[in-house]
């Protein structure tokens, strides 16, 4: 696992049943899982525990020698650079997903590693840090993966854990109907409230919505029709999202599961004072926006208002004063 962060280690834990795992990842989460080695807690009630002694932990490269699959899980802007440091020691037949945020990471990891089978992830559920080794799993939602020979063995194995990965010969469309959900997470990182708190503001919807409507129209620009992974298709959730309070959260309530604890991966980022990865969400929005002569006002505010957060001048914003600096 390259990037065990908050992610990472759910995935590695639930992998340690079946499987020989290595996390590498930053010195302050290698030395938490050697002390404590992984719990993972979910709203739906679940506790998990993996020892210490069933992990491997390594915070340098060399972790990734002989690994039979490479799971690729850190931040978007360090992805080439990360790969590039694993080359030496990576098998030559050792298959390659990425398990990241955004559209671009496969092809970036497929520069480095042309003669690899890379394949794109998704993971559909939040993920929040609650204590030192200790993960919460805040969300429902799937782990999905491009349906390719070369994963089908690592795919079986997952069918044995409580982790059992969905293999998906759509993953373009799927991608990018997992983008108009992460959408959100900036909207939760300016908010600096829980996402449940956001979602039941119907300004901070309308934010997200609005978002979600020039996404959609990019993404027909570039002739991509998002895959449906809910019961509605997103043309409808958009809708949905601008509903009253009370119509909304019955109707959200059938789709998706949120406990009080889910925040975003971007809260995440600024609260650590760490670069974020808007230019992977509303950033490729406002880019393909660009690309294909769709204008994007609301995501461009919102890059906008992320990299000034970034810059130290953070502030909590409120649902309808958001709504009216990005002109949802």
């Amino acid at each position: 696992m390259l990037g065990a962060g908050s992610i990472g280690c759910v995935v590695g834990a639930a992998l340690a049943e079946v499987a020989d795992v290595t996390l590498i990842g930053r010195p302050r989460i290698a030395e938490a899982v050697r002390a404590h080695g992984l719990r993972v807690t979910s709203y739906d009630g679940s506790d998990r525990q993996v020892d210490a002694a069933r992990l491997t932990v390594s915070t340098a490269p060399g972790g990734a020698a002989d690994a039979d699959a490479l799971l690729v899980a850190v931040k978007s802007g360090v992805t080439e650079a990360a790969v590039r440091e694993v080359v030496a020691v990576l098998n030559p037949n050792t298959v390659v997903v990425s398990l990241q945020n955004g559209l671009r990471n496969t092809e970036v990891i497929r520069s480095v590693l042309p003669d690899h089978v890379v394949l794109p992830g998704m993971v559909a559920f939040n993920v929040v840090e609650s204590a030192p080794g200790t993960y919460h799993r805040a969300t429902s939602g799937e782990l999905m993966v491009g349906d390719d020979s070369a994963v089908r063995p690592l795919v079986e194995l997952t069918q044995q854990t409580w982790l059992p990965w969905t293999p998906r010969a759509d993953m373009r469309e799927v991608q990018h109907a997992k983008l108009l959900l992460n959408l959100m997470n900036a909207v939760v990182a300016l908010a600096d409230r829980p996402l449940k708190e956001c979602l039941a503001e119907r300004d901070y919807r309308r934010v997200l919505a609005a978002c979600q409507r020039e996404a959609l129209a990019t993404f027909a620009a570039a002739g991509v029709a998002p895959a449906r992974l809910g019961p509605l298709p997103a043309s409808a959730t958009v809708r949905v999202l601008t509903m009253p309070d009370a119509i909304f959260t019955k109707v959200a309530a059938a789709q998706l599961k949120v406990d009080p604890n889910a925040r975003s991966s971007m809260w995440d980022d600024l609260e650590r004072s760490r670069p974020t990865e808007i230019d992977e969400l509303q950033g490729a929005i406002v880019a393909l926006g660009e690309e294909h002569g769709v204008p994007t006002p609301v995501c461009a505010r919102l890059v906008s208002l992320v990299r000034e957060a970034e810059s130290g001048k953070r502030r909590a914003w409120g649902a309808r004063e958001l709504r009216t600096a990005v002109g949802a």
